[in-house]
């Protein structure tokens, strides 16, 4: 699919882009990583009531060289492991949380964070660049980094339910485009 190239988008984290719209930055349309920030628009009143447009799963990725031997979730938890992850409020950051909580891993795992970053995008690069040893992406994301990293599964039965939704800012002048 390719994106319309006579329109203006604004791409960065999604709970940055909910913040500029509640303070009422122009937006026609807004998609999110979660459903809690939509959620949370069309609560205030912001927006319209947020649909589901696709799903995703999180992975870890370590980078190709794997200098820290991670083969499962599980070896996050050693000593000396440098993991990155995304801040709690960035969708990311959730989701990761709730993996290790359903995995019952959150104080072994949690030790070894030495970065919160404000967005995938930026986990994703800290670990291709080398700069931690693993790091909880999307799925999609990972397959964007090609060969500067490899992918670890997490087990499907801890995956959290990570849906994207989009809601329709109601401030926005093409309602009936």
């Amino acid at each position: 699919p390719r994106i319309d190239s006579t329109q203006r988008y604004s791409f960065g984290g999604s709970n940055m882009l909910a913040a500029q719209i509640a303070q009422g930055a122009p937006a026609d349309v807004f998609a999110s990583a979660n459903m809690t920030l939509p959620q949370q628009l069309f609560a205030s009143g912001t927006c319209s009531k947020p649909v589901v447009f696709t799903r995703n799963t999180l992975v870890i990725v370590v980078p190709t060289a794997n200098p820290a031997h991670i083969r499962s979730v599980y070896d996050l938890s050693r000593s000396g492991v440098k993991l990155v992850v995304a801040g709690t409020a960035v969708p990311v950051g959730g989701y990761t949380l709730q993996i290790l909580r359903n995995m019952n891993l959150s104080t072994g795992v949690l030790k070894n964070v030495v970065s919160r970053e404000t967005d995938v995008r930026e986990v994703l690069s800290k670990v291709a660049l080398g700069e931690a040893d693993a790091g909880f992406v999307y799925s999609t994301d990972a397959k964007t980094a090609g060969r500067q990293v490899r992918t670890i599964k997490v087990p499907a039965w801890a995956q959290p339910k990570v849906q994207y939704s989009a809601c329709v800012v109601k401030a926005s002048s093409h309602q009936a485009d």
